[in-house]
């Protein structure tokens, strides 16, 4: 079996693959304070609860965004797995074209969400991933990457929103009932997720206006439902786009 890591600044996704099949997945909150013999134990912890043996993996892959973390995930995977990952750059075996000022720092994620959208939904296509930061990725028809726009996440606008306001509270990041809210919890739920969906809807019709041409739009990412409910701006929700990417690349490179 094929595992999957995707190592993100809030959280970290594993995926367990029988082939190309999904079998697994967890998704993990992301420590840097975190030592290997921890995080695995909370994967050991992970496999035994669906009855699987580190013995069984037979390769890993890795995707991250958190520098200091490669090492710990590498110390683990060899601890706990007898083997390294293979770590996604823009050096390996990908299959597409990195067509932006300075590829190497194009976050291994990227690359992946790129690798996956054209192999599931060809382009050109616009992958926009709800994680920390809201990104948009934009792929040729060819599968090449030809660059992106990066805002700031929902969770990190709510975060700033209630550090730097003293009134206003913590609020779930879900659609409240209008857009007009009755209350301050109501009112800061349509400002974000309304807000973010208009932004979302605005910056792909710029895209497409761009480009010149329809694009297949993907969104992925944790809170991927949540603003695809919105909108009819967004095409297909793939939230383990990512694990599929890195499923990809490993087997492009051996």
């Amino acid at each position: 079996m094929l595992l999957t890591i995707d190592v993100g600044n809030t959280n970290t996704l594993l995926g367990l693959y029988d082939g190309e099949t999904l079998r697994h997945h967890w998704r993990i909150k992301t420590d840097r304070d975190r030592m290997p013999d921890e995080y695995g134990m909370m994967v050991l912890s992970l496999f035994g609860h669906v009855g699987c043996a580190t013995t069984c993996v037979n390769g890993i892959v890795m995707a991250g965004v958190v520098p200091p973390l490669a090492k710990i995930f590498n110390r683990m995977c060899e601890r706990y797995f007898g083997q390294l990952p293979l770590s996604v750059t823009a050096d390996i075996v990908t299959g597409i074209e990195i067509k932006i000022d300075n590829p190497h720092r194009l976050g291994a994620d990227r690359i992946v969400d790129a690798i996956a959208v054209h192999h599931l939904y060809g382009g050109p296509a616009c992958v926009v991933d709800f994680g920390t930061a809201t990104t948009f990725d934009i792929i040729s028809a060819e599968g090449d990457y030809l660059g992106g726009v990066i805002a700031p996440g929902i969770g990190v606008s709510a975060d700033a929103l209630f550090l730097r306001a003293a009134q206003l509270p913590r609020v779930e990041l879900i659609p409240p009932p209008d857009v007009i809210g009755k209350n301050t919890v109501q009112a800061i739920q349509s400002g974000l997720v309304f807000g973010y969906t208009s932004m979302v809807e605005g910056m792909v019709a710029r895209i497409k206006a761009e480009m010149g041409q329809p694009l297949n739009v993907v969104a992925t990412g944790g809170l991927a439902r949540t603003f695809a409910a919105q909108t009819d701006a967004i095409d297909y929700i793939n939230p383990w786009l990512t694990l599929e990417g890195l499923r990809l690349v490993l087997k492009m490179n051996q």
